[in-house]
């Protein structure tokens, strides 16, 4: 199955080609080179192979033909993600390697070709038993369990060619201000040149709203317009506004030129929106009103892909679907999903809480890549109006002592502030769990809460979410809520896991709790909505979980993505939070 749509959509370009597709592949310790259909791991049973085998290295070929026509361009080669370590030869020729298995990188190749037939080697190490690689549900041993699922190994995400001229745009960064109406763009040019323009054309709707020319093309330039001039602007919910949210997913398109010599060098099509998240008085604030979040755990896994998309259009379903239970929004857990997921995500309106993949263990290493991969994913995700909140580390994995440990605490703290000085759009949710340090969120676990036939289980739960002081002081999986000399400091507090609630079980599937049939699920389902409602304390929740991952049943979707119990019913229960807003 090809996947063969545009994977950037924040800089696109009329120009380029996809090398998905089959590719040679062979594991290290083996001679003969066998087929994947790329860009699926070779566990996934789309790649052709679907294998679970235990193997750190790996090696991938791929015979090319660049179009003649771009000869006189630099041609650059994009690889969307490879998990974890690479280097990329062309025609025999080392060009270059990356470290990292949750975004993309790219190469310019331009010295390397011969124009003819044109070789790609990629050399891959993931090793399958180093804890200290972020790798999230990713198990470390040959068959999976409980919560953790097959791992993903080598290309899992689109790679293409394009051709650019020597002068590019590299990046760009879109930082708006609702209350000013201001947007300010930040760009990367691969150099600069005094007699070049950029041209900015912003619209929406097809209606051009505002165009920017700036003379001279700077390494690293500014721009910026005042969106509001000449505008009537109304905040979202009024059917017509401008700001960015579920209810009312409003792009801006932009056109960006970059002019030399008076030629057009390069021209790409990108979108922003503009939107407003923060956090008073133990509410969360959505464009300057309260709003209540109701997301659902979303692990990213699907049974033919594992990691990666079965297609474009599965991405687009899993957003559809989750609204049509009345979901606003997800939790993309353990896992940094791709560019084509949030444009979905930011196009139709669906908060994301954006995740990379957490190591188990801590040591100075992990620590290292953990603010390295954060880098990477910051840069490349900072334009999407979907993502309102990064979720730092989870549940204390890859910091086990962080409670009582002055250095994973420091860790935790470091993880923090680094996100906020690359991001001050955003909330950062540090610990999501419990033993949290400086958070934006009290973002706390918990599955204490039995199936509808658990009286002690259930009378318990119900008192312990109705009042604040005993949420605070509440201990899920025995943890207490903050590390040892941190506290709780009036963030908005939200239960973001819980539920988990499995039915059709057999001893080969895996659930936090256990029903016989829809009917008691149903009822548990409404149970535990009504007891998050009633609370005077709970500001939000995220529901576990979206989609049955493996031997994990406890999903409101099968594997296979069809709803276990109809959505109309699921969205009727989850409704009821709509009352608790104000």
């Amino acid at each position: 199955m090809l996947r063969a749509e545009y994977p950037r959509p924040q800089l696109v370009r009329k120009e380029w080609e996809c090398l998905n597709g089959e590719w040679d592949f062979r594991f290290d310790d083996e001679k003969e080179w066998g087929k994947i259909e790329v860009p699926f791991a070779y566990q996934a049973p789309l790649s052709g192979i679907g294998m679970n085998k235990m193997c750190d290295d790996m090696i991938y070929r791929r015979e090319i033909v660049v179009p003649k026509e771009w000869k006189s361009n630099n041609i650059r080669l994009h690889f969307g993600a490879v998990d974890y370590r690479c280097k990329v030869f062309i025609n025999g020729k080392f060009i270059g390697k990356h470290v990292g298995g949750n975004v993309g990188f790219s190469f310019d190749i331009t010295e390397c070709l011969n124009w003819d037939k044109e070789e790609i080697l990629v050399y891959v190490n993931d090793p399958c038993k180093d804890e200290s690689i972020p790798r999230g549900k990713q198990y470390w041993l040959p068959k999976q369990d409980s919560i953790w699922y097959t791992r993903t190994s080598g290309i899992w995400q689109s790679v293409w060619i394009e051709p650019l001229d020597e002068i590019y745009l590299k990046n760009v960064k879109y930082t708006g201000n609702i209350d000013t109406g201001n947007i300010v763009i930040e760009y990367e040019s691969s150099q600069a040149v005094e007699d070049g323009e950029m041209r900015f054309q912003i619209s929406m709707d097809n209606e051009v709203i505002t165009e920017i020319h700036q003379i001279g093309i700077r390494k690293e330039g500014k721009a910026m317009a005042s969106l509001y001039d000449n505008h009537i602007f109304r905040m979202p919910n009024h059917g017509d506004g401008w700001c960015w949210s579920p209810e009312n997913p409003k792009l801006f398109e932009i056109e960006i030129k970059m002019i030399s010599c008076g030629e057009e060098v390069d021209t790409v099509e990108s979108y922003f929106g503009l939107r407003k998240i923060e956090t008073r008085n133990g509410r969360v604030y959505l464009n300057n009103r309260p709003y209540y979040q109701k997301l659902v755990l979303d692990q990213g896994y699907w049974p033919e892909g594992i990691l990666s998309a079965p297609s474009d259009e599965a991405l687009r379903k899993d957003i559809e679907m989750a609204k049509n239970m009345g979901f606003n929004g997800c939790r993309k857990h353990q896992k940094c999903e791709e560019p084509r997921f949030l444009y979905w995500a930011d196009k139709l309106g669906y908060i994301v809480w954006g995740e990379i993949s957490a190591s188990v263990v801590f040591t100075e290493k992990s620590a290292k890549r953990n603010i390295m991969e954060w880098t990477e994913v910051l840069s490349r995700d900072f334009n999407h109006p979907c993502i309102v909140a990064w979720v730092v580390l989870n549940e204390s994995w890859g910091v086990p002592q962080i409670s009582n440990n002055l250095k994973q605490q420091a860790h935790s703290m470091a993880l923090y502030y680094h996100v906020k000085s690359l991001d001050e759009t955003r909330l950062v949710v540090n610990n999501d769990g419990w033993e949290m340090t400086k958070t934006d969120i009290c973002a706390i676990h918990n599955y204490n809460h039995g199936n509808s036939s658990e009286h002690e289980k259930k009378e318990w739960y119900r008192e312990i979410l109705v009042s604040k002081e005993k949420i605070l002081s509440s201990e899920p999986a025995g943890r207490t809520l903050y590390a040892q000399s941190y506290e709780y400091r009036g963030e908005p507090i939200m239960l973001t896991e819980f539920g988990g609630v499995s039915y059709h079980k057999d001893e080969e599937e895996w659930g936090y709790t256990s029903v016989k049939n829809e009917e008691e699920f149903l009822e548990t389902y409404e149970r535990l909505m009504r007891v998050i409602r009633e609370s005077v304390a709970i500001f939000g929740y995220c529901y576990t979980q979206l989609a049955d991952v493996e031997q994990e049943t406890n999903g409101l979707l099968t594997e296979d993505r069809e709803y276990k119990i109809s959505p109309d019913k699921i969205k009727k229960l989850n409704d009821l939070q709509i009352k608790n807003i104000l």
